[in-house]
């Protein structure tokens, strides 16, 4: 069994959230709603939600403000916020409080839904009975990556070798720009341009090492606009020239 809460004082958006939701729910889940910080605290602590849906700028209490007090006895509630605006001191409040998603508004039906799904599974997961006594029991905070890094590493993947910048993914994760770097290089260990530097240098060696381009020509497939840059990064990379790169690799061949 799962409970759900919807704090959202727009009517509109409210039951725009509820119709997603309810299709996901069984039977015996419980979909809460409010439209208040105050509301969103107090339902809470009465009915301890599992799954928490909050948008920020609402009455009597703010969103982020509400979390904080509700983290204080829900530390292990999924938590997804949904906001307007795209501030980042509002990001920078949501990481310290462990929130799931940042999500900006609008948010797309299915964007929202395959959120919402994955909160719902990893609720669900943590909260099956074991073998383990109840009382001893204690819930790990979630260790699941976010939906929407995953999303933007196969979106890299797939479009690197084109011009390639950060508000540019994140626009296709629906997420705020420095919110999503701050989370990238916390969960993937390296920054957004690191990673995405690296990937262009190993196509690089890759092309170096089974075509005849000139070095021009490799710089604009990995997706360089500019040749001189190209052969900067290269050798600050692989600590060698991409021509010297091309020597390395054939003499290595002919020795084996």
């Amino acid at each position: 069994m799962c409970t759900i809460l919807i704090v959202e004082d727009e009517i509109l958006e409210r039951e725009f959230l509820k119709s997603i939701i309810l299709d996901e729910l069984q039977q015996e889940d419980t979909l809460l709603t409010c439209d208040s910080g105050l509301q969103a605290v107090q339902l809470a602590k009465q009915n301890k939600p599992d799954i928490i849906i909050m948008d920020v700028m609402i009455t009597e209490m703010d969103g982020l403000t509400a979390i904080q007090e509700i983290r204080k006895f829900l530390p292990n509630a999924y938590i997804t916020i949904l906001s307007a605006y795209s501030d980042f001191s509002y990001a920078q409040k949501a990481i310290s409080n462990r929130v799931y998603e940042y999500l900006l508004k609008p948010v797309k039906p299915t964007v929202f839904k395959e959120i919402f799904c994955k909160m719902l599974k990893a609720s669900t997961s943590s909260n099956e009975p074991t073998k383990e006594n109840p009382k001893d029991k204690v819930l790990e905070p979630n260790e699941e990556r976010p939906l929407f890094i995953d999303e933007a590493i196969n979106y890299i993947h797939e479009h690197y070798r084109e011009k390639l910048t950060l508000e540019l993914v994140a626009s296709k994760v629906f997420v705020n720009p420095k919110y999503f770097s701050h989370v990238f290089k916390k969960e993937m260990g390296i920054s957004f341009t690191d990673y995405v530097v690296n990937l262009k240098i190993q196509y690089a060696c890759k092309l170096l090492e089974t075509t005849n381009y000139q070095a021009y020509r490799i710089s604009m497939e990995c997706g360089f606009s500019d040749p001189s840059y190209f052969n900067r990064v290269f050798y600050a990379q692989m600590n060698m020239t991409p021509q010297i790169y091309r020597k390395y690799i054939h003499v290595s061949k002919a020795e084996k």
